[in-house]
């Protein structure tokens, strides 16, 4: 369920906003699936370590596409797999074969190299479904563990907790004396919450916070944020004020402390410098199963675009 992510500037630091900002999002295709990608966003690369956030919805729900993304390789990135409906089998080069439902959590960590699977699962009729529908997010790994080894992990029960005003699910770091399970390397926290109306939750000063609506929009303290976008929340709050004007809401809490590097990303890879991503994509188009290993996936193997600064060759 991940997809192409094209370089468009050197990302860079805008640490010191004291300001909640509303960062609009794009529409991407990712197979035949159509995303809405919220992060990254123009002047805003990551977000504590999240750099990467797709929402899953069919355009289509009395037909809808199937999720069908076939082996692809990652580096220097976790991805963070949650959905709100439908399933999904996960096949990656460590051997693992996970199917994934609702309530469920799928974190895959690449270090220097993994590559992975995604086919989505009928366990019910589509109506009742509407698909696979859900949530595509990566982890930027920090420099102290990106080189290192890959791992998956699958998690069939996450803390729950109450705040004022709403509920949720801890999928990755902690909240209200919650920890989440899930292996993070950097302090980092990440929520699927349901709020009634309007909720008040405690906030980490030393986080920054991305506020994501999945279903209705939502006020941020004074700022509205319609599903699609997501509201930046800097560093320095130590509480969230979310509204829902007139109904229940569904959001993503995603923060963490600011990651402090330079992160450069391309395509499926997360790096620090261009020599880094064109070492993967050569390895990836050159079949090195030493580093991305083969996948117990019956999808074709997708291969890499030829990245913008390399030159074709006579």
């Amino acid at each position: 369920m991940s997809g192409p992510v094209e370089e468009h500037a050197n990302p860079t630091s805008d640490f010191g906003i004291s300001t909640i900002e509303v960062k609009e999002g794009r529409t991407a295709q990712v197979g035949d699936l159509s995303v809405l990608r919220v992060l990254p966003t123009k002047k805003k690369r990551t977000i504590g370590p999240w750099c990467f956030v797709d929402l899953m919805s069919p355009d289509d729900i009395e037909s809808p596409p199937p999720m069908e993304i076939g082996p692809h390789p990652h580096i220097g990135l976790a991805t963070v797999t949650w959905l709100f409906a439908g399933s999904a089998l996960h096949s990656d080069s460590l051997g693992s074969e996970q199917l994934i439902s609702p309530g469920q959590l799928n974190l895959m960590t690449a270090g220097h190299g993994l590559a992975h699977a995604e086919l989505g699962v009928e366990t019910a009729p589509a109506h009742e479904t509407n698909g696979v529908m859900g949530a595509q997010m990566w982890l930027a790994q920090p420099e102290a563990t990106r080189h290192g080894s890959s791992r998956f992990e699958h998690l069939d029960e996450l803390p729950e907790v109450t705040f004022e005003g709403g509920r949720g699910h801890i999928l990755v770091g902690s909240f209200a004396e919650e920890r989440s399970p899930a292996t993070i390397d950097h302090p980092t926290v990440g929520m699927d919450v349901i709020l009634e109306r309007q909720g008040l939750l405690p906030a980490a000063p030393e986080f920054e916070y991305a506020i994501v609506p999945i279903d209705v929009p939502v006020k941020v303290d004074d700022a509205i944020v319609e599903p699609g976008a997501l509201a930046y929340v800097p560093t320095g709050f130590d509480e969230l004020h979310l509204e829902s004007k007139s109904q229940r809401a569904r959001v993503l809490i995603l923060g963490g402390a600011p990651l402090g590097e330079p992160v450069k990303m391309w395509w499926n890879f997360v790096a620090r410098t261009q020599d880094e991503i064109t070492e993967a994509w050569s390895d990836w188009q050159e079949h090195n199963e030493a580093r991305f290993g083969p996948v117990p996936s019956s999808l074709p193997r997708i291969d890499a675009p030829r990245p913008p600064w390399l030159r074709e060759t006579s």
